[in-house]
């Protein structure tokens, strides 16, 4: 912010140095040699659009996604349905829940064919934290010659993700969950299917020598390398990439792994065992991650009313659909647990 306030100051080389330091950042993240392949977006909704811009769908065709998926993650396919004439498969998970993410991942497996499009999901659910077989899905979709498209945002910053493994033709990522960033920005990371690709925006710092200041005005058509193309119009913001910057690296200094290994330890510890005593149920091991997991509400649960018993504990916690969302990080420690359970037990009393 001091920096803003002298303008006068800012040199070229200030509009474009934060944004490579991101992508470095981030390309050692998800471990990819190339961080060219990374854009600079401001949401999801907006990588979303750029995948929608450059894929190429027949009438007849279908999108793959998962039920009560992230709105922004379902409205672009919605669109791309009704344009194209494309039928929209939302996969919805199985009602018992024995076994609930096997066979929700199996039910997506099962949804992919010759006439899929484009498979577009997150690593794990956002509403109750199921786990979806990145890998598996993956090779079946390309089998079938479709996109694979992985919204990272739920899961990019505390769980690891082997891209050379899942291979996706795009990962999408908002920075103000899982990487500790601002809101208003975020990064994709864009594979060869999309990197010839035609940008939503024609500006300026996305064509080639956009760092030569006075030959602006010899105007260039030819697009900076790779997804660099994609990035937003004024992706310079002196503001927001600063403190993606540091927080991507405080992430790298961490460590993804120690993130999630710090989230097992803490919920395996405590929380597992003692909810399900109390009647409400968690996915199996296999099935969820450590930092997203979702309590599944008993039917006969007013769940209005353990909303407030939460609230009144002050518990800060998500009640997304029939599930209560519970995602702890490097930021919480046992006392937190405990109070989560003290507001479970004060409500089931």
């Amino acid at each position: 912010m001091q920096r803003k306030r002298i303008p006068t100051a800012l040199k070229a080389i200030d509009f474009f140095e934060d944004g490579e330091k991101i992508r470095k950042l981030f390309a050692r993240i998800i471990n990819i040699p190339d961080f060219h392949q990374i854009a600079i977006i401001p949401s999801v909704s907006y990588g979303m659009a750029i995948i929608a811009k450059n894929t190429n769908f027949r009438r007849g065709q279908n999108i793959v996604i998962t039920s009560d998926q992230m709105p922004s993650n379902v409205y672009t396919w919605h669109r791309v349905c009704q344009e194209y004439g494309l039928e929209l498969r939302a996969i919805k998970p199985d009602k018992r829940f024995n076994n609930y993410g096997t066979l929700w991942n199996e039910k997506i497996l099962e949804a992919i064919d010759r006439n899929t499009a484009l498979v577009a999901l997150g690593h794990v659910h956002w509403t109750d934290g199921t786990l979806f077989k990145l890998k598996e899905i993956g090779q079946r979709t390309r089998e079938c010659g479709a996109a694979f498209i992985v919204d990272g945002t739920q899961s990019v910053g505390a769980l690891p993700l082997n891209l050379s493994e899942i291979q996706p033709d795009a990962l999408i990522c908002a920075a103000y969950k899982w990487l500790m960033g601002p809101y208003s920005i975020g990064v994709a990371y864009f594979g060869p299917r999309y990197l010839g690709g035609i940008p939503l925006e024609e500006n300026w710092l996305n064509r080639v020598d956009s760092d030569c200041f006075p030959d602006l005005v010899n105007y260039k058509y030819e697009y900076r390398p790779k997804a660099i193309r994609y990035d937003v119009g004024e992706v310079s913001n002196f503001i927001l990439l600063p403190m993606l910057v540091r927080a991507l690296e405080h992430l790298l200094e961490w460590g993804i792994e120690n993130i999630q290994t710090y989230c097992y330890n803490l919920v395996n510890s405590k929380l597992i065992n003692q909810i399900s005593e109390l009647g409400f149920l968690v996915a199996e091991e296999d099935n969820r991650a450590a930092h997203l997991i979702g309590v599944r509400i008993p039917e006969n649960v007013e769940i209005e009313k353990l909303q407030n018993t939460l609230d009144r504990n002050k518990v800060l916690v998500s009640v997304r659909g029939q599930s209560i969302r519970v995602s702890p990080n490097i930021y919480n420690d046992e006392d937190d647990i405990s109070a989560f359970i003290d507001a479970l037990h004060q409500f089931r009393s």
